[in-house]
């Protein structure tokens, strides 16, 4: 494994390769109680025997998105307790009895995120608190910021969260989906660095590239990608014939025939580098990811099977020209749109899930 190099004082060292939790009791993905209660529990703790110390999560992940609630909450700020939604805080807690088996002195960042919501300032004190406890160690190692321009101003959350971080609370701060300038506003709010920003990033997904990697660089900061393969679609086992089964990815625009048949060079490539290392496309892809020094990823992952396959990416160096030839090849890939006849349903739906997925 390899890790991030940041000053965390005598904190856990970030792993290039984290776990993402967004299916652990998430009834999108309907693995059910059986994978839950003893899958995910494997996946846990062979992560941290392979050296996976990041272990990302969030409060909101695990509840049940009933069309009302999705579309209450993709309005933006949440004006009733959202704690209050069927499986809330489930994700987390998964995740704190999964840690929890590991036993003392693990070593793990347990990282998890703080949904928005109306009045801001005092909501996240008590739910940075309630998920301090689901997540069984009393302690967040990352408290992010899901979705800081939904606040407006983000001063109420930063002074409680400050307050979180004098009392023990919280470790280290971090955003997610934010732009550079809510980034740079979170840690003007804070009086001190955000450590990190989540936010979607791969080989079809570039923008990060504009102006976040280069702010974290110059400040000592990182990026966390997530779905950093695109939920499968750079695995490059997909064709127009052959779609995913899962309707958290079917659905989705890059997996429309005429896209997945857009990728087809695409794909090509990722093969080809990927017979060159006697790897797989989704590691090259997730090797292409983690390429760069301020970057760490976080893939879920359904088996233990697949979390192995995840993390032996971090051992795949790719070389100048391997990474040259795998940026072209995504920067000629041209999705089509979705369709303006698609349902409203469906838009919205699209939109949640990948919102979630941060």
């Amino acid at each position: 494994m390899r890790y991030l190099d940041l000053d965390l004082g005598a904190g856990t060292p970030i792993s290039k390769i984290g776990l993402g939790t967004w299916q652990f009791g998430s009834p999108e993905w309907s693995y059910g109680d059986r994978y839950d209660q003893r899958e995910a529990r494997a996946i846990v703790r062979r992560a941290a025997e392979l050296g996976v110390t990041l272990f990302d999560t969030a409060e909101i992940y695990g509840f049940a998105a009933r069309p009302a609630t999705v579309r209450a909450l993709l309005r933006g700020v949440a004006v009733t307790a959202p704690a209050g939604v069927a499986g809330f805080g489930r994700g987390e807690e998964i995740l704190g009895e999964a840690l929890g088996a590991l036993g003392p002195g693990a070593g793990v960042v347990r990282a998890t995120k703080f949904y928005p919501s109306w009045p801001a300032g005092g909501a996240v004190t008590a739910r940075a608190r309630a998920s301090a406890g689901r997540l069984g160690d009393g302690r967040i190692g990352l408290y992010q910021i899901h979705q800081p321009g939904r606040l407006g101003r983000t001063a109420g959350v930063m002074r409680g969260v400050r307050e979180l971080q004098r009392g023990g609370v919280v470790a280290e701060v971090g955003v997610s989906n934010a732009s550079a300038r809510r980034w740079r506003a979170a840690e003007v709010a804070l009086g001190g660095r955000v450590l990190t920003n989540q936010v979607e990033y791969n080989l079809v997904t570039r923008g990060p590239e504009r102006e976040l990697l280069p702010f974290a660089v110059r400040g000592g900061r990182a990026l966390i990608a997530y779905s950093p393969l695109a939920q499968g679609f750079l695995s490059a086992r997909y064709d127009a014939g052959q779609r995913p089964a899962n309707p958290a990815r079917a659905g989705g625009r890059l997996f429309r025939p005429e896209n997945l048949d857009r990728a087809a060079p695409l794909f090509a490539v990722l093969r080809e580098v990927a017979a060159a290392h006697a790897a797989t496309p989704a590691q090259i892809a997730l090797a292409w990811v983690i390429h760069h020094p301020a970057v760490a990823a976080i893939p879920g992952a359904a088996s233990v099977g697949q979390l192995e396959s995840n993390v032996a990416a971090a051992a795949i160096e790719l070389s100048a020209g391997e990474y040259r030839a795998l940026t072209a090849a995504a920067d000629a890939f041209r999705p089509v749109a979705e369709p303006r006849s698609q349902s409203r349903s469906r838009r919205v739906r699209g939109r949640f899930m990948a919102w979630l997925a941060a």
